[in-house]
């Protein structure tokens, strides 16, 4: 592994610097410990950049996010630029990413560790064990559909407009995502839709089912409507193994599916594009948790979302499966010791801040390597 590995690690806003400190002990360890080489450069997004630089990315940040290997994102998200307008808001950093490199496939993994059991609000019956991937489609349907805005009415009001487009080639490319990975996984895929009331959803629906036909047929297909695959997370999460589905729909989805697992603390997500000619894709990876800015600056988040996310990372774009499963398995070891950051604390167990947590992943590592 002698390749250098280019990374471009973007904070953020909140807790997004506090977790990423943590992550830096990882990647320093996979340095020093398993000889991979990276080069990594730093800037800043949403807010932060905002109040250097007036705008919540710069062009030169979106260049250097081309260039690199992958991005390692933090959070966005400061509640004092609420009143900016609306195209300068904070979170239009990680939405111009995902458009600008065309990031059009989020992996969004919803899996309870053993120790974590009782974390969750359901039962435990129904939870352990779960290990659920759910594919977003990520820079169409209704978030960047054409036309949309505020327009003033005749009579002086107002309506708001958005537009749910799907193109059979946006949905054929993300759903063969979904395939690829199923064949790693169960050989099971869900694909989620409406289309008992909305045209994208019967072309979805079409689409998906013509894919499979013709280059999957080894997978297991089945169709849901969305609602109805809310209901069936909450009653019988472990019936899923793959779900696909559009941009609005995987946005609910996957923060209902994740609080199966009792935190947003705890879970990553990877987006992923186009491999290019030179067998290049371009990547983003970043823990699903918000920038919570009640709790930044005071060492209290949980930083194993954001450490999952670069075992994610090494993962799906450097064919690192073993090193990314040494990382995995150190947090499960970690969790199975009583460690517990706020927000996954349960009686009996030992309450520690980001920085203990970062430190004991990177010990355990240690011991896993010995």
């Amino acid at each position: 592994m002698t390749a250098t590995k280019k990374l471009l690690v973007l904070p953020g806003d909140g807790i997004g610097p506090e977790v990423m400190h943590e992550v830096a002990r990882v990647v320093a360890w996979m340095s020093r410990a398993r000889g991979i080489s990276f080069d990594i450069s730093e800037d800043l997004v949403g807010g932060a950049s905002l109040a250097v630089h007036g705008v919540p990315i710069r062009e030169e940040v979106i260049q250097a996010a081309r260039a690199a290997d992958a991005v390692l994102f933090g959070s966005v998200g400061d509640p004092k630029w609420v009143s900016v307008g609306f195209d300068r808001r904070p979170e239009v950093a990680i939405l111009k990413l995902r458009q600008e490199l065309g990031l059009f496939a989020n992996l969004r993994p919803a899996k309870v560790f053993d120790a974590l059991v009782d974390a969750s609000t359901l039962k435990p019956d129904v939870v352990a064990g779960l290990d659920i991937m759910i594919v977003r489609e990520t820079v169409g349907g209704i978030y960047f559909g054409e036309p949309r805005g505020i327009e003033t009415l005749p009579d002086g009001t107002k309506r708001g407009i958005n537009t749910e487009v799907y193109t059979t080639a946006e949905i054929e490319r993300v759903a063969r995502v979904a395939f690829d990975l199923a064949r790693q996984r169960g050989n099971r895929v869900c694909s989620v839709e409406k289309c008992n009331v909305m045209e994208s959803g019967l072309l979805w629906k079409e689409v998906v089912t013509d894919l499979h036909a013709r280059d999957y047929p080894d997978v297991e297909l089945s169709h849901m409507l969305a609602d109805n695959c809310a209901m069936q997370l909450v009653r019988n999460p472990r019936q899923f193994d793959v779900i696909v589905t559009g941009n609005l729909f995987g946005d609910l989805l996957s923060d209902l599916a994740s609080m199966l697992t009792g935190s947003l603390g705890m879970l990553p997500s990877a987006t992923l594009g186009t491999v290019d000619a030179t067998g290049k894709r371009p990547a983003l990876y970043e823990p699903i948790h918000g920038s919570a800015p009640d709790i930044a600056g005071k060492g209290l988040a949980n930083p194993l979302a954001q450490i999952l996310s670069f075992s994610m990372l090494l993962r799906y774009s450097f064919g690192m499966d073993a090193e990314a499963e040494l990382i995995e398995t150190a947090v499960s070891n970690v969790l199975a010791s009583g460690l517990r950051t706020a927000d996954i604390m349960s009686p009996g167990m030992a309450q520690v801040g980001t920085a203990v947590m970062g430190e004991a992943v990177v010990r355990e590592l240690d011991k896993l390597n010995g």
